[in-house]
């Protein structure tokens, strides 16, 4: 991997695609716009009650496509809003795309960390059944970052 691409006029649609489509998910699923943009959190428990129903032992490709793009915009979004988290975009030859999006924050060691929300929850995929409190934890750990503080 090469160094982040300054300037990307990509990066700027995939943040607001990635917000977007999180928000819309969380309207989908009975949490009110307000109520996500306070706490991205307050979807955790509708988000995992909607997987945990899921027939995934029927899901056909684009089934897998689509969960796959809602989990990973609602991971990063959680990322992004609750630990200050942002969206970069690194060259990458090895992918089809010719770069990949990661999430970077400030960990509890004062070093910049990234982490890849569409692989966490690739991993998760492996490792049924899907459990989003996991899979943010797991992400949370590689970026170093806890739980924010209490809100004033």
């Amino acid at each position: 991997m090469s160094n982040d691409v300054p300037n990307d006029s990509a990066l700027a649609p995939w943040q607001q695609g990635a917000h977007r489509n999180a928000a819309e998910l969380a309207d989908m699923l009975g949490v009110s716009p307000d109520h996500y943009a306070a706490d991205p959190l307050a979807l955790l428990p509708a988000l995992h009650h909607y997987v945990s129903r899921l027939p995934l032992g029927e899901f056909e490709q684009s089934d897998w496509i689509t969960l796959h793009t809602d989990l990973t915009s609602y991971l990063g979004d959680v990322l992004v809003r609750r630990h200050g988290a942002r969206w970069v975009r690194v060259d990458d030859s090895s992918s089809p795309a010719g770069h990949r999006f990661f999430t970077e924050a400030t960990g509890a060691d004062g070093e910049v960390h990234r982490v890849e929300p569409y692989d966490v929850v690739m991993e998760e995929f492996e490792n049924l059944p899907i459990e989003i409190s996991r899979m943010i934890a797991n992400a949370e750990a590689v970026l170093r970052v806890g739980p924010p503080g209490p809100r004033s």
